[in-house]
């Protein structure tokens, strides 16, 4: 009951922050909500509310990059990785998408792409633990071979 009440007060801020909003961070306010469906475990409103975002402003990478980590979750691979080089294409500092390739990659036993994307995300965000775990990884997956 907590949770809900929450997520309903927090849902309330969003409308009157939309309403609020001016054209330019219409795009910030939906990827928020976004954020939020995502933390109350909402996908369905997560997706709408990054696609909402994105065509408030279709240079919003992070949202490209919350699209995809929700199609991956999917199962949608081709869809998730057209997503993260997407949002890549438009900001190559943003690390959360080299390393959601990365991962992606890595699951799809591309481990040079992997490779190359956790490295990107490293320059991006050299003290990223779980980039530097997963570089170990294909590091000692290297070694191996």
């Amino acid at each position: 009951a907590v949770v809900s009440t929450q997520s309903t007060g927090s849902l309330t801020c969003f409308e009157r922050a939309l309403n609020l909003a001016h054209k330019e961070n219409t795009a910030d306010v939906w990827y928020n909500i976004g954020h939020v469906a995502v933390g109350i475990g909402d996908s369905n409103l997560a997706y709408q509310a990054f696609q909402l975002a994105l065509i408030s402003d279709n240079n919003h990478a992070e949202a490209y990059n919350n699209l995809a980590v929700l199609e991956m979750r999917k199962g949608k691979v081709e869809q998730a990785r057209a997503y993260f080089l997407s949002a890549i294409s438009i900001n190559q500092e943003l690390y959360e998408a080299h390393y959601n390739l990365s991962i992606l990659s890595e699951g799809q036993g591309d481990l040079n792409t992997s490779f190359k994307e956790v490295r990107k995300s490293l320059e991006a965000f050299p003290e990223h633990v779980d980039s530097k775990n997963l570089l170990a990884q294909l590091k000692q997956y290297f070694t191996l071979l």
